[in-house]
């Protein structure tokens, strides 16, 4: 059967015409929201810049513990091996010297945000069978040094920590967000950049869930803070870190909340 010469002109103009890409299809928009730079400074500026290749490889830095992992030994029989997770404050807290003679290891890494301590929580702690985890964390998600984060992001990382451990049969303690000042050339910008009112209501939101899970609750604020609601001078020199003193205070309300939350019955997976 011939073709008419209708559908011939048909043909010849489809075989002409241009072909028609496919669209790809995307769940998400593919596209990308425009990161507005800040200015943060002689030194936080550089350190945050050598930074980020490494953090778009590993974004929760899970090498940096690695070796140290695989160097420890299990805990042994009777053993109430704490890990302490947190950014900077926990990393510089010499936990021999506040916890002589107890199973207490450190895993803190300076600058570390909520989302990823969630990231090393299974390497870092889950892998290493603490009977307990105390978390220290969020100053530096206020701060807003890696990402933008609502309060109920932080919440939400959190609570993700806290699942993780119950189901792995680990008793949880909290630590609450220390105070912060403005009180020094070091610390001038802290208060800027790490509203107290927003720590506060962090603290108390983190208070309650602590209570209503029967986890431990480690307040540090209030062993630290001074009668204007900041950190007192004499524990800080930079508005954010504590000075050993600082940590002799923090030190006696950890074991507290340790001992409490251990003697707990523990939560059911």
């Amino acid at each position: 059967m011939k073709a008419s010469p209708g559908w011939l002109a048909v043909l010849a103009l489809i075989a002409a015409s241009p072909a028609i890409a496919e669209t790809p299809h995307y769940q998400s928009s593919p596209e990308r929201r425009t990161v507005v730079e800040k200015d943060w400074g002689p030194w936080l500026g550089p350190f945050r810049a050598r930074l980020t290749p490494s953090l778009m490889q590993d974004f929760g830095e899970r090498y940096l513990y690695q070796p140290a992992n695989a160097s420890l030994p299990p805990p042994g029989p009777n053993e109430q091996r704490v890990v302490f997770l947190g950014d900077s404050i926990t990393d510089r807290w010499d936990l021999a010297a506040s916890f002589p003679g107890k199973p207490y290891i450190n895993r803190g890494i300076g600058s570390q945000v909520t989302a990823q301590m969630v990231l090393r929580f299974h390497q870092d702690v889950i892998a290493l069978h603490p009977a307990a985890v105390v978390i220290l964390s969020g100053i530096n998600d206020v701060q807003g040094f890696l990402q933008q984060e609502t309060p109920e992001q932080i919440e939400t990382n959190w609570e993700t920590m806290a699942d993780l451990a119950d189901a792995h049969g680990i008793t949880v303690v909290f630590g609450s967000l220390l105070p912060v000042n403005n009180y020094t050339q070091a610390a001038r910008d802290v208060v800027k950049e790490r509203n107290p009112e927003e720590l506060r209501a962090l603290n108390s939101w983190l208070q309650a869930f602590c209570a209503r899970r029967h986890y431990g609750y480690a307040d540090y604020y209030t062993a630290l803070v001074d009668k204007g609601g900041m950190m007192t001078a004499a524990y800080t020199s930079d508005g954010v870190h504590p000075l050993d003193n600082g940590y002799a205070r923090m030190a006696p309300v950890a074991a507290q909340a340790i001992a409490a939350a251990l003697a707990m019955p523990r939560r059911k997976s």
